[in-house]
């Protein structure tokens, strides 16, 4: 996300919150009260988006001094601090929530993530978001997850060509096998494009492999499918493994042979880091 974009995000989320002001903070804490404020971890995770809280803070008053003490990518535990806020007071709680929910969420995914980086370390496999996002905040979120140790996936889709199962159908109505869409998609795609195709049986995959294509998906196959798939195509495409990925199935999953492992989990349901503002 541009300085541009990343603007136009906070300015759209402070109209959201502060468009009608702080009735609380203005009617108990004077403008002339100054002072200073701590952002503390409260659990073990890896911090993402502290640029965009300190842009947060500097928006709603340039006055602030915002010192980051811990950069994205580092791993935190609870009471480590992770940035200090000086100024006035009412800026600082005007601030407060919209910081956090940024820092929270994008450290959430950064935290997710690197669970799943290290529940496949030593193999060479690389775990991938998918475009699971939230709505306007797809950027951030996949800068989370490469925080996070992982890769991303395709941006938009104009990013990468990906045949999935609904396009499948509706082509193979007409009759057209999987190298006739390959080879179809190949002649009118903008050149340089890889061509990914979702696969569901080890069958299809075969017939992927065949096809040409670039890389090949198998779409919630079982670990034998899996392993079979692999053995099929047999080097000629970078194989994904997708569909229904957890925690506690990603190693198996990674040991089938597997280029790569994709996780919508990653981004659509990453449970916040829980991180606190404190002032001093």
């Amino acid at each position: 996300m541009n300085d541009r974009q990343t603007e136009q995000l906070i300015e759209q989320a402070l109209d959201e919150d502060l468009g009608h002001g702080d009735i609380t903070t203005d009617s108990l804490i004077p403008e002339s009260e100054h002072g200073a404020a701590s952002i503390i971890a409260k659990a073990n995770g890896v911090v993402a988006g502290t640029e965009i809280a300190k842009k947060v803070f500097l928006k709603v008053d340039p006055g602030l001094k915002v010192d980051i003490i811990t950069e994205d990518g580092t791993e935190v535990k609870p009471g480590d601090v992770i940035a200090r806020i000086e100024g006035k007071v009412t800026s600082i709680l005007k601030a407060e929530r919209l910081a956090l929910n940024f820092l929270q969420r994008l450290s959430g995914i950064a935290s997710e993530t690197a669970r799943y980086v290290h529940a496949i370390e030593g193999l060479p496999v690389v775990i991938t978001d998918t475009r699971k996002t939230t709505p306007g905040l797809r950027s951030l979120e996949k800068y989370a997850v490469r925080v996070g140790g992982g890769r991303n996936h395709r941006m938009h889709l104009g990013d990468g060509i990906l045949i999935k199962d609904n396009h499948l159908a509706i082509l193979r109505r007409k009759g057209w096998s999987i190298k006739k869409i390959v080879t179809e998609t190949r002649q009118k795609a903008p050149p340089g494009l890889k061509i990914e195709v979702e696969v569901r049986t080890p069958q299809e995959a075969a017939e992927a492999a065949e096809s040409g294509a670039d890389i090949i998906m198998l779409d919630n196959m079982s670990l034998e499918d899996m392993r079979q798939s692999v053995q099929l195509i047999r080097g000629r495409a970078l194989v994904e493994a997708s569909g229904g990925v957890t925690l506690d199935k990603v190693r198996a999953i990674a040991e089938t042979g597997v280029d790569m492992v994709s996780v919508g989990a990653l981004t659509h349901s990453a449970k916040a880091l829980d991180i606190s503002l404190e002032l001093l």
